[in-house]
């Protein structure tokens, strides 16, 4: 029997933080017995609170959908941490779909997410150290119940959301700092590739005059 949720509340909106993503290393001297032979790397994908709380009184599973050469590449885990660890060489975009404990009454959310195996974001030229090579791509998310049923609305009010630590560590995987240097790193990106467009419309221009001149000579 289906819990009783209640009427909706309307006019509410209730949100919970979190972080999604993964982290990745390479093996190094000491190979994972059952990895196979032509994977590099130890990889684990994972959906969780900001600061590593118990997300279970919100979120009844995450069903992870890996490449297809995995063997059962669809992986539902339905209790924390919920998260998959493989290991592969690979990198592919891995769908994330999160379900909510009955008393929402609400659909599933659906993520994607980009596995990062190899080390991003450094100036050319830049030798990389072992710690370089350990890679955590993370993405900050909110979660938003529009209405919410009254059970669920009294089922997260019990529990406050938490906010971002300022700065990581080995308890919290995602901090303000990991995001303003990811909000930079995409500007970096931004501004090359503007600048990249800039260079090719001049050369565009140069090029178009170039022809103006010989069709003028030619006549």
């Amino acid at each position: 029997m289906a819990p009783s949720t209640g009427k909706r509340l309307k006019s509410v909106s209730i949100s919970r933080p979190i972080v999604y993503g993964n982290v990745a290393k390479p093996f190094g001297e000491k190979r994972p017995p059952e990895a196979n032979a032509e994977h590099t790397h130890t990889w684990t994908v994972f959906v969780k609170d900001p600061q590593g709380k118990d997300l279970s009184y919100f979120i009844k599973k995450v069903v992870f959908k890996l490449h297809d050469t995995y063997p059962n590449s669809t992986r539902t885990i339905e209790s924390p941490p919920f998260q998959v660890t493989e290991t592969g060489w690979g990198e592919f975009e891995i769908g994330i779909k999160i379900y909510f404990v009955p008393e929402s009454n609400e659909k599933n959310v659906s993520l994607y997410h980009n596995l990062k195996l190899h080390p991003y974001g450094f100036p050319p030229g830049h030798v990389l150290t072992d710690k370089d090579r350990e890679v955590q791509s993370i993405l900050y998310d909110e979660i938003v119940f529009n209405e919410p049923t009254e059970r669920m609305f009294e089922i997260l009010t019990k529990t406050p959301g938490s906010l971002l630590p300022p700065v990581g560590n080995n308890k919290y995987t995602f901090s303000k700092k990991m995001e303003n240097d990811e909000l930079d790193r995409i500007k970096q990106a931004m501004d090359k590739v503007i600048e990249e467009i800039n260079v090719q419309k001049d050369r565009l221009k140069e090029l178009e005059a170039e022809r103006e001149r010989l069709v003028t000579v030619d006549q």
